[in-house]
């Protein structure tokens, strides 16, 4: 049979032909044995016929200095336990967990983690589970032994040397670190990697002042300010940080989850400040990995974050799951504005926009991310928006017990036009279409056109709810993100307890230099914020200062600039 031409490109069925492809004498990267003329037919007449698909022969990557010379993988044996500690690397910089590509003849790059590295028939030998399944690959067993576990598809065994860093993912300082070496970019805190699990902070402590909390970077506030909320003073949602892999997950879950943990969440836990760096090198997993093009560079929304991370990459079940079958990890709020209302609060919004859409809450959600009315940072449905310290959801959520709006026994039916003509009302809410049997009766003699619908009722616990206050179901308010001309900021409650103090957080409330320099994030407690959040407070506030320049500039922000509500349920979470 004649031989291909060397510059002519092979193309074969899948992956896996590459792995015993056509011997070419002196070219392979691993010394070997030469073959045999019926051993070199045989494995040519394997790469001849194929015919379908472009993935091409595997080639070195790791600093040839003739990029079309093609190359052999020996074939694989029975692996072997790895070297002792203390041997020669196998391959520099390539180990255990490495992110790598292995690139083939047709410029196509096939991108995956390094699971396992031993010997196999004298090579080493990586065990590498891809981004995505490939014709013919398995799930990490070689000759009926199991090397690693991954998915079916995914599992590629191929000579060490021909894997090479994954270029996507090499680690960049931010440029303001990179471009200088000036004495004064030394004075920055350390910030060191901490693994294992540290707990949430329970009080503000000394963690006020400058270089404290996320240090921003290169439009970073959206994801500096939402770490800040979701991971300081909470453990609401740590599930995301402890989660162990699943077969569906991406093979880069555990990087990703490892970087959060270890090199965000808890340097700021153990030591109060997170330097630009570590999150990039999130930003930059997330930007590879999700499909939210721009989060190292671009200014972005929080749910743009959190639909990258917590949906996309992490895989983390959704927060909120409604009546009508959907989930969901955030709600925006959708209410058409009252021209009566001036200084509407959040708890009243939400109810009016349950109302509107007609769906209910399937279960109490752990926690409960609530997006403002308004879109992007310049239109706002209602001028300020009060942060309701606590959100009652009993009416909100579907098959809960409810109290009758007039006279506080176990409520049996609900009028969704009662709730509504309550809402217009100064005062109303969506527990004004919780009724009683008699109450109905008597409510909708004058309302011939309302109709009403049976509650479900556990029967088991009627008797119980009939002789007794029926309970009422809240979230408490933890952190309010605000926006002002691009640049978001957080509110952060320090503690647990309607009377834990807050703090306000700003990744880049100062900076150190110009062009090469670098941003200080700042932490600072406000007392009077627990004040602003009362109802009283934040109404007397408002009357004194009609005005948002009258406004104290903390109060300002809370008020006027406010994005999005995180509450959170403590009982729910402990069972999450």
């Amino acid at each position: 049979m004649q031989r291909t031409p060397q510059h002519e490109r092979v193309k074969s069925v899948n992956l896996i032909n590459h792995l015993a492809p056509e011997r070419r004498r002196n070219k392979t990267l691993i010394s070997s044995t030469p073959s045999s003329s019926e051993e070199h037919s045989s494995s040519s007449k394997m790469v001849h016929e194929a015919k379908k698909i472009e993935t091409g022969i595997l080639v070195d990557v790791c600093g040839t200095t003739n990029p079309e010379e093609l190359y052999d993988s020996p074939s694989l044996g029975s692996p072997r336990a790895a070297p002792p500690p203390g041997s020669p690397p196998l391959q520099e910089d390539i180990g255990v967990g490495s992110l790598v590509e292995v690139a083939t003849d047709v410029d196509q790059h096939y991108y995956g983690v390094v699971r396992w590295i031993g010997i196999i028939d004298e090579t080493p030998t990586a065990g590498v589970e891809l981004e995505q399944s490939v014709c013919g690959l398995g799930d990490g067993i070689h000759n009926g032994s199991r090397v690693f576990t991954c998915a079916a598809g995914r599992a590629l065994f191929v000579p060490l040397p021909l894997c090479r860093r994954d270029a996507r993912f090499r680690d960049t300082p931010p440029p303001d670190r990179a471009a200088t070496h000036r004495v004064d970019d030394f004075d920055q805190p350390d910030c060191p990697v901490v693994t294992g699990v540290v707990p949430p902070l329970s009080a503000l402590g000394d963690l006020e002042g400058k270089n404290r909390g996320i240090q921003g970077h290169h439009n970073s506030c959206y994801l500096d300010a939402t770490l800040f909320a979701m991971f300081t003073f909470t453990s609401v949602f740590d599930a995301l940080l402890y989660r162990p892999p699943e077969p569906e997950d991406s093979p880069h879950y555990s990087e990703v989850q490892r970087v959060l943990r270890e090199e965000v969440v808890n340097p700021l836990r153990r030591h109060g400040y997170v330097r630009a760096d570590r999150v990039m090198k999130l930003r930059t997993l997330l930007e590879r990995l999700s499909d939210v093009p721009g989060l190292t560079t671009e200014e972005k929304d929080p749910e743009e974050f959190l639909n990258g991370l917590v949906a996309q990459l992490l895989r983390a079940e959704p927060f909120l799951k409604l009546s009508s079958g959907q989930e969901a990890y955030c709600y925006q709020l959708f209410v058409e504005k009252d021209e009566h209302v001036t200084l509407p609060s959040v708890q009243q919004l939400l109810e009016q926009s349950f109302a509107t859409s007609g769906v209910k809450l399937s279960e109490v959600p752990a926690a409960f991310i609530i997006q403002m009315p308004r879109f992007g940072k310049n239109y706002k449905l209602y001028q300020r928006v009060q942060p309701s310290p606590l959100l009652d959801v009993t009416d909100l959520i579907e098959g809960l017990p409810r109290a009758c709006s007039v006279c506080g026994s176990l409520a049996r039916w609900e009028c969704a036009a009662c709730a509504r003509g309550a809402l217009d009302a100064a005062g109303g809410g969506a527990a004004d279409g919780a009724l009683c049997a008699a109450c109905l009766r008597l409510a909708h003699a004058s309302r011939p056109h309302h109709k009403a619908i049976p509650l479900t009722i556990c029967e088991e616990y009627a008797n119980i709810l009939e002789s007794c206050p029926v309970p009422r179901v809240y979230m408490e308010l933890f952190a309010v993100l605000c926006i002002e001309t691009s640049h978001y900021v957080a509110f952060v409650k320090t503690g647990a307890g309607h009377d834990a103090p807050w703090c306000f957080f700003d990744s880049m409330a100062d900076r150190k230099g110009e062009r090469n320099g670098y941003n200080i994030p700042e932490i600072v407690g406000i007392a009077e914020l627990g004040a602003w959040l009362s109802e009283e407070g934040g109404r007397a506030l408002h009357r004194a200062a009609p005005l948002d320049r009258q406004l104290p500039a903390p109060a300002k922000r809370l008020l006027a600039d406010a994005y999005m509500c995180f509450y959170r349920s403590p009982d729910v979470a402990m069972y999450r």
